[in-house]
């Protein structure tokens, strides 16, 4: 098996531009509207929005890896980050660890790259866990592959580059990531440059472990400087959803550097993560103009129901709310909670579908 990076035009990508450009086209228009819509939200808002979002990636850039990290913990300290969790209680490792990678990369997006960088990167995701080399480029003399099935017959994916090749590699690296910068000597358009860092990187693999959590959070800079800001576009949050279409077309594309069908991929999912960002800032938008409607004050059991909804974002309270998730969530009797259901209804908060046990309400927004 003969490996992209073992081919004569290894690093020479070849992709197809006419295939990018409506794409390309399509994320700055869609920036433009986030960007209004962002600043339609006050600035607690947009505060909280921030750290939910930057929580989020953490979360799942963490979870396609198969590492699953407890949230509260880790948006603890992401709230540090932003002044806003006084406590001094400490978070496990790798909790910390990525929330403090997630916030650099979101506070200094548009710094030049460095191997000094991705190094302290590389220390905070691996806080806590036993690695030969952490805090710098692996060492070992074994191959580094990708492989999954049997022990006793192991089907791989991929096999990256030996290891000392990697510092020679991750130079080669830099000074293009560098120099396509939007303020570097060959600047790229914006999901074409993002599409090839993170092949480019997660084919030198040059890290024992984290590699991909570190190639993903390199398209988040990538994006970030293309906009001139910090994206929080939820990349991670849609690669996880459909993780065996990710690994399908990296693996489709590591024998070749022909990659216009990998950088079509990647560039489809940025746009859809960017509507799905656009889509959870339309939604805290309309939770605004709900609580505007309301002409009566809520009692303290419609407040909880209502905010539990909101809690479940932009995809609703699955299946609907019942009366029986209502007493449930609020200790109230039947006839209570009818009550407080239909007064909700009747301001606007809430919706009706359906009758007697079939009957259930939905938040009335506009999205």
């Amino acid at each position: 098996m003969t490996w992209n990076w073992q081919k004569p035009d290894w690093a020479c990508f070849a992709y197809d531009k006419n295939r990018l450009e409506p794409l390309e086209a399509q994320l700055l228009h869609k920036s433009g509207l986030l960007c209004g819509a962002f600043k339609h939200l006050d600035s607690s808002e947009q505060l909280h929005l921030t750290i939910e979002l930057i929580s989020d990636e953490a979360l799942k850039t963490s979870e396609i890896e198969g590492d699953y990290l407890e949230r509260s913990s880790l948006q603890s300290s992401i709230r540090r980050h932003f002044g806003l969790d006084a406590s001094h209680r400490n978070s496990p490792p790798a909790e910390q660890g990525i929330a403090d990678m997630m916030v650099d990369l979101y506070r200094h997006f548009d710094t030049r790259l460095t191997h000094a960088t991705l190094f302290s990167w590389h220390a905070l995701l691996m806080s806590g866990r036993q690695l030969h080399d952490v805090g710098c480029y692996r060492t070992h003399a074994e191959a580094m592959q990708v492989v999954s099935g049997r022990l006793d017959a192991p089907k791989v994916h991929f096999e990256a580059p030996p290891s000392d090749q990697v510092p020679v590699e991750m130079q080669r690296f830099i000074a293009w990531f560098n120099d396509t910068a939007p303020d570097g000597a060959t600047p790229l358009p914006i999901l074409t440059r993002a599409g090839i860092a993170h092949l480019y990187f997660v084919s030198i693999h040059p890290f024992e472990d984290g590699n991909g959590r570190i190639g993903r959070a390199l398209a988040e800079k990538v994006l970030a400087q293309g906009l001139g800001q910090p994206s929080l576009t939820a990349l991670a949050q849609t690669i996880e959803k459909h993780r065996k279409a990710y690994y399908a077309a990296l693996e489709q594309t590591n024998r070749n550097n022909e990659i216009t069908a990998w950088l079509n991929y990647f560039a489809e999912t940025i746009l859809a993560a960017q509507r799905c960002t656009l889509c959870r800032v339309e939604f805290l938008i309309e939770k605004a103009k709900l609580y505007g409607r309301l002409t009566e004050p809520l009692n303290a059991r419609q407040e909880k129901v209502l905010e539990r909804m909101f809690r479940e974002g932009p995809e609703g309270y699955k299946g609907g709310l019942s009366a029986e998730n209502y007493i449930n969530l609020t200790r109230a009797s039947r006839a209570t909670a009818t009550r407080d259901l239909q007064d909700l209804v009747a301001s606007g908060a809430l919706t009706r579908t359906g009758e007697r046990k079939h009957t259930r309400y939905y938040l009335n927004l506009k999205i």
